[in-house]
């Protein structure tokens, strides 16, 4: 199985006021197609660094990025954005839903920003809903939904684009369990289904554990990689 991720000592460095903070250090991971993947560590540790990164949200201070055998690393803004909308789909913590709009549109958004055809916006968009049991909630906004119906929806969106890769960023983290448990149930499926990689932030450890493999940083570096699943 080929990597779909490759990182090599990736490096991220931030300057302020004359301080530097080295938040990730010389990191090497390799990420096949199709996996499942958990990272942990505690709060400041460089997780959602290291996930912003992969994400073409940020740009390493040094070392290399590969996605689908791509140097992303050396990228420009443009040819990132192209590489998110054409590859990534992002799932976060607080959904980031746009609350004037319908659950539909916001599935919609993303794909006209791809170009897409209204109509097969339309379309689409309706399919991925009742793919994650809200085909009769596609009219109703954020704030006429629960948290786990929001994320639901998140999830739908991430997938807007037929993306290779989904990143969720504590996609549990404002959920209640069984919300959390049903979120993390349609993750899994999408790996199964379509075989999508997933790399998913998490603090809880019984999540952690439906990943293949789990790796934990600690200050910049990860200190620790296990089996699961």
């Amino acid at each position: 199985m080929d990597n779909i991720i490759d990182c090599e000592q990736l490096t991220k460095i931030y300057k302020m006021d004359g301080f530097e903070s080295k938040v990730l250090s010389d990191v090497d991971l390799k990420i096949k197609k199709g996996e499942v993947m958990a990272i942990m560590g505690p709060s400041g540790s460089g997780k959602s660094t290291l996930l912003h990164i992969i994400g073409c949200l940020d740009k390493p201070t040094k070392g290399r990025l590969l996605i689908d055998g791509k140097d992303v690393s050396k990228m420009d803004d443009d040819e990132l954005a192209k590489i998110r909308r054409e590859k990534i789909g992002f799932v976060f913590q607080f959904f980031h839903l746009i609350p004037s709009l319908t659950a539909l549109a916001n599935i919609m958004l993303p794909m006209s920003f791809a170009g897409v055809d209204a109509v097969e916006q339309k379309k689409r968009a309706e399919e991925l809903l009742k793919m994650v049991g809200l085909g009769s909630r596609l009219n109703n906004k954020p704030n006429a939904l629960s948290g786990g119906e929001r994320q639901r929806v998140a999830i739908a969106r991430s997938m807007a684009n037929n993306p290779v890769i989904i990143l969720a960023d504590e996609p549990t983290g404002n959920l209640d369990s069984k919300s959390g448990e049903e979120v993390i149930k349609i993750l899994m499926e999408l790996n199964k289904e379509f075989g999508t990689t997933i790399i998913l932030i998490t603090h809880d450890k019984n999540i952690a554990s439906c990943s293949k493999r789990t790796i934990h940083l600690k200050d910049g570096v990860i200190v620790e990689s296990s089996k699961g699943g």
